[in-house]
């Protein structure tokens, strides 16, 4: 049976997985709590296919801090990263 985690973890299951793998809880939560997360199967443009604004705006929706600043190959690094 899977851990209730509270109000701030949308899919328990999904993150109770995530930390399995290894993942930080603040990673884990945040692709928990997306409701898009593992429904594209492959089929998302590439990030160097994307615009600077819509990487900015990804960026922004998943709180990677300092995006206001960064290049866009610095907001590549920071997605791939996050």
């Amino acid at each position: 049976m899977t851990k209730d985690h509270g109000p701030s973890i949308k899919n328990d299951e999904k993150y109770e997985a995530l930390r399995k793998e290894g993942m930080s809880k603040q990673k884990a939560a945040r692709i928990a709590n997306d409701p898009n997360s593992g429904k594209k199967g492959g089929k998302a443009d590439k990030y160097n296919e994307r615009s600077k604004q819509e990487l900015y705006d990804q960026a922004k929706e998943i709180g990677i801090e300092g995006r206001s600043k960064m290049s866009k190959q610095q907001l590549i690094s920071a997605l791939r990263n996050s």
